[in-house]
């Protein structure tokens, strides 16, 4: 089975008590689950009041349930959202009833994993929701985000084409020795490796610094 195949489910806020909870779904089933637990599907990207039920028809806990069609949502998949109260125990009842219709308890960061393998957010992006999570200062999480937004990705794709530009520079003048200017001597590539190594310093040293 293809890792994307099957559908995810899992309680998305942190252990504990809290006033709001939620429980996310994401994968191909998402719209029949969604028809199953609530009775229809709801309108897409609209905040809807809902009771949730068990399988005895008892109410577990009134919800705002937001559906995210494919491909315009976090993981590039059909996505639910269950914002619940907060209690472990509505909130280990809400994932136990999704998991009945089929749903699959989902592994550590495998939404995350899901949006990176449907081209979602880079490796770079990916790696900078645990760093924004993990934030311990105003200075680090502007960092992450930063990062999450795609400007870390950018400056490396930046230093790329430079280092693309030169190999082409380089075969050019090894491919056409019969050209009057010796390219590879005349202090052009030279200047070119000088400006590719000041640009990745500049990017190793914020890697170094957070920001």
């Amino acid at each position: 089975m293809h890792p994307t195949d099957d559908t995810i489910a899992a309680i998305a806020t942190a252990p504990g008590r809290g006033g709001i909870g939620v429980v996310r779904l994401t994968g191909k089933s998402v719209p029949d689950l969604a028809k199953q637990l609530l009775g229809f599907l709801p309108e897409a990207r609209s905040a809807k009041l809902l009771r949730i039920k068990d399988k005895k028809g008892q109410n577990i806990d009134e919800a705002l349930v937001i559906y995210f069609p494919a491909p315009r949502s976090f993981t590039g998949e059909h996505v639910l959202e269950i914002q619940a109260h907060g209690g472990p125990v509505v909130l280990d009842m809400l994932l136990a009833r999704v998991l009945e219709f089929g749903a699959r308890q989902a592994r550590p960061g495998e939404f995350s994993e899901r949006a990176f393998l449907n081209d979602k957010l880079d490796l770079a992006q990916a790696e900078a929701i645990a760093d924004l999570i993990d934030s311990s200062t105003q200075q680090s999480a502007r960092a992450a985000m930063r990062s999450l937004q795609g400007e870390f990705s950018n400056q490396v794709q930046a230093l790329l084409d430079q280092l693309i530009a030169l190999r082409v520079f380089v075969e050019a003048a090894i491919d056409f020795p019969e050209e009057e200017i010796d390219f590879l001597s005349d202090g052009k590539v030279q200047l070119k490796l000088q400006d590719i190594d000041a640009t990745f310093i500049n990017l190793f040293n914020k890697t170094r610094q957070g920001c």
